[in-house]
């Protein structure tokens, strides 16, 4: 039984985007078992993947903050320990940093990674065994599929599969048909503004689909309630872990986000979704591999209020096609 590893730590569409690569192994090679080491904050995004067998959580962000203290080191430790408790045939560190290849290097097993022209930080080639050229343009899941595919010796292609499996009820009930308004992302740049939200979201309203806007940090919050108090009938729900986030969007009409790791996980379960894109390259992270997701936008142009309407139209979200 071959034994696999993935290390992609963060951030959340990173680990979105990671999902086909562990779905194309799956696929690929015959009995593997796999296991990924991911950041704390989205091991239970990993954990929907049914062909994961273990998610190994790691905590770099909570240990920067108290390296002097006794129990960080205990945490490190035990990390260490679980992460060297098993010898793998494969360790493929598809996040391409420094931090992420030092993990990959304590595991252990042949660790393959991208060469310093494909990698994001050049100097991280240096800790695999077998590096790999990628080409740099390509969107970041076929990046994923592509080292996946070079560090086992199998060609990379087939359908996209995130092959997340979201089981259990919403954790709020709604009885209207309902759109996912994902407003929030973490540079202020890729921003869409707030009165193209509230027209947006009273359009829907008008059209019978009431509109919630999911949040995760205070700030956003208050975004959110200052956008949803100009949309009648709109929710903003209390903070959600994000498996719960995963089964609000499984029962939505649709999700229309900004660049956040949100937006890429309401494409993952399949659901219409579009992406505004208003200071990032929607053609290296853009919405991916589903069939019913439209991209808008581009650095420095983000989409206008008409023209998300129109591909939402297009998407058969309004129960007819252009």
């Amino acid at each position: 039984m071959p034994r696999i590893l993935f290390v992609k730590t963060s951030s959340l569409g990173d680990v979105v985007h990671n999902c086909p690569a562990v779905s194309d192994v799956a696929r690929q090679v015959p009995d593997a078992s796999i296991d990924w080491v991911v950041e704390e904050t989205y091991a239970e995004i990993a954990a929907l993947h049914p062909q994961v067998r273990r998610v190994i959580p790691v905590a770099l962000r909570r240990w920067r903050s108290a390296l002097l203290a006794r129990a960080t080191w205990q945490e490190i430790s035990g990390f260490r320990d679980a992460l060297r408790g098993e010898r793998y045939d494969a360790v493929i560190d598809s996040q391409g940093l420094i931090k992420s290849a030092f993990i990959a290097r304590i595991a252990r097993g042949r660790k393959h990674g991208l060469d310093s022209a494909s990698v994001r930080e050049a100097f991280a080639a240096r800790f695999y065994d077998a590096v790999h050229a990628v080409p740099a343009g390509l969107h970041a899941v076929e990046r994923n599929r592509r080292l996946a595919a070079a560090a086992l010796g199998y060609i990379a292609g087939g359908d996209c599969d995130y092959g997340l499996r979201v089981a259990g009820d919403a954790p709020i009930r709604i009885a209207s048909p309902y759109a996912l308004l994902l407003t929030m992302t973490s540079r202020e740049d890729k921003l869409w503004p707030e009165e193209h939200w509230r027209a947006l979201g009273a359009w829907l309203e008008q059209r019978g689909i009431l509109c919630l806007l999911p949040w995760g940090s205070e700030e956003e919050r208050r975004r959110c309630a200052r956008i949803s108090a100009a949309i009648p009938g709109s929710v903003v729900p209390p903070r959600m872990a994000l498996a719960d986030i995963a089964r609000l969007a499984r029962g939505a009409r649709c999700a229309i986000g900004v660049d956040t790791g949100l937006a890429h996980l309401a494409a993952a379960v399949q659901i219409p979704a579009v992406g505004l894109y208003c200071g990032s390259d929607p053609a290296l992270t853009g919405l991916y591999g589903n069939g019913r997701v439209r991209n808008l936008g581009q650095v420095g142009a983000g989409p206008k209020v008409d023209e998300v309407q129109a591909a939402l139209a297009d998407l058969g979200v309004l129960g007819e096609r252009r």
